[in-house]
C-alpha cells in the first residue's frame, strides 16, 4: 500500500484517537499536536508492518499512533511539576488512609488527612486531572527485577515479533489480571465511573447524566478514583 494513500484512508482514524485523549488531557494539550504525532506514529506503522491489509494492521496501527501520541506529551511534559506532586500527594493520603482504616477512605477523610478544607480537595482534583495516567515505572522494585521495565524500553525502541512483542508480555505477566483486581475493589460508584470513561469512552457530560452530577464533579470523581487504583496497584506489585 503506498504511503500517501495509506495517511490519507487512515487520517480520519488518526483524528479520532486524537479527539479520544484530548477529552482527558488538559485544556493546554491541542489537537493538532496530538494529530501530528499520531501521523508519525502511522507513517511508522507502516513501514513495519508487512502485509498492511486487514483488522491486523487497523489494531497495529491504532497502538502505533496512541504510542507517538503519548510520547509527544511525555516529551512536551504536559503536567506541571506542582500539579504531578499534588496528585501524589493525594494518591499518598489515600494509601495510607486505606492502611488505617480498612477500606477506602471517603473524600473527607482525605482532606482532613491533607489539611485541606473539602472544597479545596475537591479543587485540587479537578486542577490534577489529566495527571495521574499510570506508567509501568511507577511500580518498580528496581529496574533489574521489573518485567515492565523491559517492556517499556521493548516498546520504545519498536521491537516486534514473538518474546519481545511488549503487548504479549504485558498479557503475559498477569498485569491485566491485578488491574482488574485492583478496580474491583473500588468504591462502586469508582468503578461505574471508570467502566465508563475507558471502556464505554463516554465523555464528561455522558458520564454526568448517568451520575447526575456536573461535569466538573465527574472530573474530580475521576481523580480521586485514578488515585485510588494507583495506590491500590502499588500494594499489589508489592505483594509478588
Amino acid at each position: 500500500m503506498e504511503k500517501s494513500h495509506l495517511l490519507a484512508q487512515h487520517q480520519p482514524l488518526v483524528r479520532r484517537i486524537a479527539l479520544q485523549m484530548l477529552a482527558k488531557l488538559p485544556a493546554s494539550v491541542e489537537l493538532d499536536d496530538l494529530i501530528q504525532a499520531g501521523m508519525i506514529g502511522l507513517l511508522d506503522a507502516s513501514s513495519r508492518y508487512e502485509d498492511g491489509k486487514g483488522a491486523q494492521f487497523e489494531t497495529f496501527v491504532s497502538q502505533r499512533i496512541r504510542g507517538a501520541m503519548l510520547d509527544e506529551l511525555r516529551a512536551s511534559d504536559w503536567g506541571s511539576r506542582g500539579l504531578r506532586q499534588s496528585a501524589r500527594a493525594v494518591e499518598k493520603a489515600i494509601h495510607k488512609l486505606e492502611h488505617v482504616l480498612g477500606r477506602p477512605p471517603t473524600e473527607g477523610e482525605i482532606a482532613k488527612e491533607m489539611k485541606m478544607e473539602l472544597s479545596d480537595y475537591q479543587s485540587l482534583l479537578q486542577d490534577v486531572q489529566g495527571c495521574q495516567l499510570l506508567y509501568v515505572e511507577d511500580f518498580a522494585k528496581g529496574e533489574a527485577e521489573n518485567p515492565f521495565i523491559d517492556m517499556h524500553a521493548q516498546a520504545a525502541s519498536h521491537d516486534r515479533g514473538g518474546s519481545n512483542d511488549p503487548l504479549a508480555q504485558l498479557l503475559e505477566s498477569g498485569f491485566r489480571h491485578q488491574l482488574i483486581d485492583a478496580i474491583s475493589t473500588l468504591p462502586e460508584r469508582d468503578q461505574l465511573l471508570l467502566n465508563l470513561y475507558y471502556e464505554e469512552e463516554l465523555n464528561l457530560r455522558e458520564i454526568g447524566a448517568i451520575l447526575e452530577v456536573s461535569q466538573s464533579r465527574v472530573c474530580q470523581l475521576h481523580s480521586q478514583a485514578i488515585s485510588r487504583l494507583r495506590a491500590r496497584l502499588k500494594d499489589e506489585l508489592k505483594d509478588d
